[in-house]
């Protein structure tokens, strides 16, 4: 692998502090690697077939069970892929890629979306495998007592075509809610990051060779993203009680997608909540899908004006939540309700320059994007909840004003009071100071007065109402 060690900054002194120092801009860097990427000797599993099936498939199969009926599959971890910039160069060639997630519900048959999406060629996985994560606090460690081969209709490996996702055989394997799995991926051929989560909040490794199958590996460079992987979806036999397990999808930008939070913790909002609804033990198990994307908006996709530093960086920032709501919320293996918190992006880029000006939005604009939402949940049986935008005066990015205050205000006065959502969850209430409600409270404040601290990620979790949720 050829990492890209550039980090995507705004400056802090935009509100006038001397020094102006640098800060990562809603953090996720690829961190310097621990050695050089050595390529293994040949023998990488050659890819011999292709698995096309999209997410759509995947939703309609959890909902029928597939080709077990008596089963109920249900998404257990998820993340929104996004392109790169041109300025990201990162290859991987003959390498493994060993990656994290936190389960948010248990099942005992595992299943795997891997995405080119964002590829322009074909993505050759020469093999995958799955397993739980040591429990010695090895962070590239598993248990090989429960160390699973991934297949692909049959395969050990899978050419998935440019623009589209595969998903594994599912595969018999036990697993708790709030557990760490471990998938690993062999690219044995010259294979561009075109598709990544940029910003995982979450250490993952990339080791020489195919050592898909190791205990242990010897990591060449540690990453803070998460490539190629955007799902686990597990399923239970109905008998068990699961039945009616269903998922909660968290649609939203940095705030949801974790931003500032401890790396390595799961301490983003969505995973509060996850827990939450973990010890509340109600009559069926709820998953939580964290489809947070920093830098995310609602109405448009990156456009970062030409010649600015933001050409580097804003590729990251996905697809707008419009474009994206199918992939990303509708088409979730067992998704029943949807949680929003979306609307400050639109608001602060413009402002901040990250986007041009044309791109201005209104709060009727906001308004007209989140009732779009609402409909298409709706169409598809989905229960749908507004979150109300926090507070961010005084944010280090530039993107307060007058202006986009009274845009925040108006919005939130809808999502409370016109009835439109089937639910609100005032994220806004629980976390303003109430000596200046413009503001974030300094206690859920992460330092950049835009997102919160874990702390604030808490009590976010906390504002939400469960009764929503069942």
């Amino acid at each position: 692998m050829r990492p890209n060690t550039a980090r995507f900054a705004f400056l802090r002194n935009r509100a006038g502090r001397a020094g102006g120092y640098v800060v990562a801009l809603l953090t996720g860097a690829l961190l310097l690697g621990t050695a050089p990427a050595t390529p293994a000797a040949p023998g990488a599993l050659p890819a011999s077939g292709a698995s096309t099936t999209g997410s759509t498939a995947e939703s309609a199969a959890g909902k029928r069970g597939g080709k077990h009926p008596g089963r109920a599959r249900v998404g257990t971890w998820s993340t929104t892929p996004t392109a790169v910039p041109a300025s990201d160069t990162t290859v991987f060639e003959d390498q493994t890629i060993r990656q994290t997630v936190r389960t948010s519900i248990g099942g005992d048959r595992v299943r795997v979306r891997l995405s080119n999406e964002f590829g322009d060629r074909p993505l050759v996985i020469g093999e995958a495998r799955i397993a739980h994560r040591a429990g010695d606090g090895r962070p590239t460690a598993v248990d090989k007592r429960t160390d699973r081969a991934l297949t692909f209709g049959g395969r050990d490996s899978v050419t998935v075509p440019a623009g589209a996702p595969v998903l594994s055989d599912p595969v018999s394997l036990r697993v708790p809610a709030g557990s760490d799995l471990v998938v690993s991926i062999h690219l044995p051929e010259r294979t561009p990051g075109s598709t990544v989560h940029a910003f995982a909040f979450q250490h993952n490794h990339v080791a020489s060779g195919n050592v898909t199958g190791h205990a242990d590996i010897t990591p060449t460079a540690t990453i803070d993203r998460w490539y190629f992987l955007t799902g686990v979806s597990v399923s239970t036999d109905r008998s068990r009680g699961a039945g009616k397990a269903s998922a909660v999808v968290a649609l939203g930008d940095s705030i949801t997608d974790g931003s500032d939070t401890e790396v390595n913790a799961n301490h983003r909002w969505p995973d509060f909540l996850a827990r939450r609804l973990a010890k509340a033990r109600g009559p069926h198990p709820r998953g939580v899908l964290n489809q947070g994307v920093s830098g995310n908006r609602l109405l448009h996709d990156p456009n970062p004006p030409a010649g600015s530093g933001a050409e580097d960086y804003a590729a990251y920032f996905g697809q707008s939540a419009l474009r994206r709501f199918d992939r990303d919320v509708a088409a979730r293996p067992g998704a029943e309700h949807v949680i929003v918190l979306l609307g400050v992006n639109d608001l602060g880029h413009p402002a901040a320059g990250t986007a041009p000006p044309s791109e201005k939005v209104t709060a009727r604009d906001i308004i007209d994007a989140h009732r779009q939402l609402i409909a298409r949940a709706h169409e598809r049986g989905l229960k749908i909840h507004g979150g109300t935008i926090l507070p961010f005066k005084g944010d280090t990015f530039g993107f307060h004003s007058a202006q986009t205050e009274a845009a925040r205000r108006a919005v939130n006065h809808w999502i409370r009071t016109s009835g439109e959502y089937d639910g609100v969850i005032d994220f806004d209430r629980a976390l303003r100071d109430p000596a200046d409600p413009e503001r974030l409270l300094p206690r859920y404040d992460s330092g950049d007065h835009l997102h919160p601290s874990d702390a604030g990620a808490e009590a976010m979790a906390n504002a939400v109402p469960l009764r929503l949720l069942r």
